[in-house]
Parts: structure tokens; C-alpha cells; sequence
């Protein structure tokens, strides 16, 4: 399935990388599971490599793999010039890497959504080595201001059953409270327009101005984290 914001707004998606966890705090909860300084670390979803450099600062390899070509160009342009940087041009549930070939993996707001991400949950059974990691960031419907705007745009999302769907794989979840942070308040509505449909994001947006909203809004995610 296509990623309708980075994948149709590539420069605004930019944007909303930059903006969130300005304090790290998902960097931060993933160390304190699974270090990753001097090891390889796979980015499933890896999209224009905004994260790739940050990973290679410590890891010994860094791959990142993206299924639409156009992307992964980009984010193998972003990374040319990193020592133990790759980017290879693949899919969540075809994963282009040879079996236990990877010690912490991670899918940020990318495919592993819940009920239907089996195929990639096997792959990553597949490539992860004995002892290593993977991290699946999502969103939080239940909590934060950017949570509510989440569940208003997408209502078929039952957050009960994305939670039983983790839990019962033997996945555990660290709650994150973090936050977006904007330069301008064009960047936010630019942003919440790629990320929600039309008539949710005009109402949130207003709803958001006529209360003193400023340029940050307060973001809950969910880290699960599973070791193989």
C-alpha cells in the first residue's frame, strides 16, 4: 500500500521529521532496550534516509530499505557519502537481506501497523539475529492532542485491537509522550494537511487556532519492541 504523505509530499514529510521528538525521547527509550553502537541496524521504511546518518553515528552498518524507488533514491543520495551506510530498494515483507543478518531493526510509522503486517513480522523473524531487536513506532490514538486528531481522521482504527494484535506476539509497548515542534505555524498545517483528510484537518486546525494553539502539539506514540 502507498504512504500518501511522504510518498505524495515528500518536502512537507521533511517538515514532520524535523518537528518530531525535538528531545529524542524515542531515541532515547529504544537505547535503554537495545544499544546499537557498533552494530547493524536496519531502518524498514527508511523513506528519504532523514534518520540513516543518526544511526551511523554509532552502528557499525546502517541499512535502510524503501519500497518506492523514487524515495529510495533520494535517501541513498542523503547517504553517499557515509562510511557503512546502504540503501537498497525492497519491501517490508520481501526484505532484501540474507537470514540473520541484522542486530536491531526498526519501523518507524511505516507498514507495521497492526492485524495485517504478518508477512513483515515474519521477514523481520527471518533477517533479525538470535538476541537482536526490533522497534515498531506508531501512533497512540488514546492520548495527546495529535492522538485525538489521529483517531478523528481515522476512525476504523481500534487501538484495543492494535495493542491485543502486538501483545499477543510477544511484543512489549513503552509509551512515549513527545511532542511536534514547528517553525511556523505554516509548517504545522502543512503537516496535519498531508496527515489527515481534508474536512478532519479543517476542523482540527480551527479548532486548534480559536483555542491559543501555538507551533508545538503534544504527540503520544507507542515503541513496541520485541527481542528474537
Amino acid at each position: 500500500m502507498p504512504s500518501p504523505n511522504i510518498w505524495q509530499h515528500p518536502e512537507t514529510y521533511e517538515l514532520e521529521n524535523r518537528a518530531l521528538d525535538p528531545d529524542e525521547l524515542l531515541e532515547s527509550a529504544m537505547a535503554a532496550v537495545a544499544p546499537w553502537r557498533g552494530r547493524t541496524f536496519l531502518d524498514v521504511g527508511c523513506g528519504t534516509g532523514f534518520h540513516l546518518p543518526r544511526w551511523a553515528e554509532e552502528a557499525e552498518r546502517v541499512i535502510g530499505v524503501e519500497p518506492m524507488p523514487a524515495l529510495a533514491a533520494l535517501a541513498g543520495r542523503r547517504t553517499r557519502r557515509l562510511a557503512g551506510v546502504e540503501v537498497r530498494q525492497g519491501t517490508a515483507q520481501a526484505l532484501p537481506l540474507p537470514e540473520a543478518s541484522v542486530d536491531v531493526a526498526q519501523a518507524r510509522l511505516a507498514y507495521f501497523f497492526g492485524p495485517g503486517c504478518e508477512p513483515g513480522l515474519d521477514e523481520l523473524s527471518r533477517v533479525v539475529r538470535r538476541g537482536g531487536t526490533a522497534f515498531v513506532i506508531d501512533n497512540d490514538p488514546t492520548r495527546s492532542t495529535f492522538g485525538h486528531w489521529f483517531r478523528r481522521g481515522y476512525p476504523r482504527v481500534d487501538p484495543v485491537a492494535v495493542e491485543r494484535f502486538w501483545s499477543t506476539r510477544g511484543w512489549q509497548r513503552v509509551p512515549v509522550e513527545t511532542r511536534l515542534a514547528f517553525d511556523s505555524p505554516a509548517d504545522l498545517e502543512a503537516v496535519v494537511r498531508i496527515e489527515l483528510d481534508r474536512q478532519t484537518a479543517d476542523a482540527v486546525l480551527a479548532e486548534h487556532w480559536a483555542g491559543g494553539g501555538g507551533t508545538e502539539v503534544d504527540y503520544a506514540l507507542n515503541l513496541w519492541w520485541r527481542r528474537f
